[in-house]
């Protein structure tokens, strides 16, 4: 569905009160925290990482963080920066507050957190159910790694995902581990 019919499509439903009733909060039904140990790399085309939360469907719901290098333009000059949360999170798309809103300077390196709090990126809460965190990562030039997690927001639990390696460098494999997902009510 393009955003015009989407957009068509909510006006409708907003011009039918009775039919939808009116706009109730629903309660956020847990959270989740993604930890790992990040050692810098030197040199160039490498350091640029993103988290972000799909649902269980492969849907965007989140970022919790992407490097800025990346989410401000430098996906457009590098290609093989995070491309996969480039493409899922439809970064082409964001304007510059919303980028803005979920990106950081590429830290000093040692041991990183990022919350979630059972929010989607518009702030509103989710619904208690399967979800898949990821934590995507540019090694060198076209050398990244992704780890993905599977987590029932709603349960509470912790996962230690494994990394996939995708090119053939080795000397940056080190930049991202020991990645683990706790998630609670």
């Amino acid at each position: 569905m393009n955003l015009y019919r989407f957009l068509a499509f909510c006006l409708a439903l907003l011009s039918f009160p009775a039919i939808v009733g009116p706009a109730q909060a629903v309660p956020v039904v847990g959270t989740a925290e993604v930890s790992f140990v990040y050692n810098r790399q030197g040199g160039f085309a490498s350091n640029q990482f993103a988290v972000w939360i799909e649902d269980a469907q492969g849907r965007y719901v989140k970022t919790l963080y992407a490097t800025k290098f990346t989410a401000t333009g430098g996906w457009k000059k590098r290609e093989s920066s995070i491309p996969l949360w480039v493409k899922q999170s439809g970064l082409s798309g964001m304007n510059k507050s919303q980028i803005d809103a979920l990106t950081g300077s590429t830290p000093r390196g040692g041991n990183l957190s990022f919350a979630w709090d059972g929010t989607n990126q518009a702030g509103l809460a989710v619904a208690a159910g399967a979800y898949r965190v990821f934590v995507e990562a540019t090694l060198r030039n076209e050398d990244r790694v992704l780890y993905t997690a599977d987590i029932t927001l709603g349960e509470s639990g912790a996962v230690t995902p494994q990394p996939r390696y995708f090119g053939s460098g080795t000397a940056e494999r080190g930049m991202i581990g020991q990645v683990t997902v706790t998630f609670g009510r």
